[in-house]
């Protein structure tokens, strides 16, 4: 089935996912498919980042922010089945995600192939672990969403990117994406905690995406 609708993911390791899959995360997500390393498009199960054509090894996929943040943004298509394209690489520097670079190139590929009989209602970015002492980092993250917006020609695309653990000064820049850009949006890292001092635990992944989710609400109901 070939959604309507789909929503790119892509960023470093709590994007791809490290937190622990609870039965309560094993069934697919009702209404919602993940587009596959075929092409086709599946019933969206965890880990959501295992087609990733620049992932790291298949048993370190499991839990990130996009298994929530697509139950909680499915209201928003009033039963209509949406997709998911998951993208992401853990250990990667914002450096790698710019136009050019393979991160970058890769998914802008498998969206584009994606984007067959759909088309792209948001981006989620989580990213910056890496990068954590930058203090440039702002002004790669600017460029990457105005790149974004080129490449898919869609200018005013809604891109929500979200706060990493325990870091204010890059959470900082982060927070002040929406003063420099209309249509982004921010899911705050507060409240959440890491099972490694790095990796969020289920509860926060989950809590993550829920406020991707609201953050998406928010600029597609404005965007309206």
């Amino acid at each position: 089935m070939i959604p309507r609708e789909l929503y790119l993911l892509i960023g470093q390791s709590n994007m791809a996912g490290r937190a622990d899959i609870t039965d309560a995360e094993a069934a697919p997500l009702d209404g919602v498919v993940l587009y596959d390393a075929a092409g086709t498009w599946i019933p969206a199960d965890n880990p959501l980042n295992r087609y990733s054509t620049v992932r790291k090894n298949l048993d370190m996929q499991r839990l990130g922010p996009g298994y929530s943040f697509a139950r909680d943004i499915r209201p928003l298509h009033e039963g209509n089945p949406f997709g998911l394209v998951v993208n992401a690489k853990g250990g990667t520097s914002i450096r790698k995600w710019l136009r050019g670079e393979h991160l970058y190139d890769e998914a802008m590929t498998r969206v584009k192939r994606a984007l067959e009989g759909s088309r792209i209602k948001g981006v989620l970015w989580h990213q910056g672990e890496n990068d954590h002492d930058d203090p440039d980092y702002l002004s790669k993250l600017i460029t990457l969403v105005q790149q974004l917006r080129e490449d898919l020609h869609l200018p005013d695309i809604p891109f929500v990117a979200g706060h990493i653990y325990n870091s204010p000064a890059i959470n900082a820049q982060i927070s002040r994406l929406p003063e420099e850009l209309p249509n982004c949006g921010v899911a705050t890292a507060e409240d959440t905690h890491c099972f490694d001092g790095l990796h969020f635990d289920t509860p926060s992944a989950l809590l993550l995406g829920t406020r991707y989710a609201a953050g998406m609400k928010k600029l597609l109901q404005e965007k309206t």
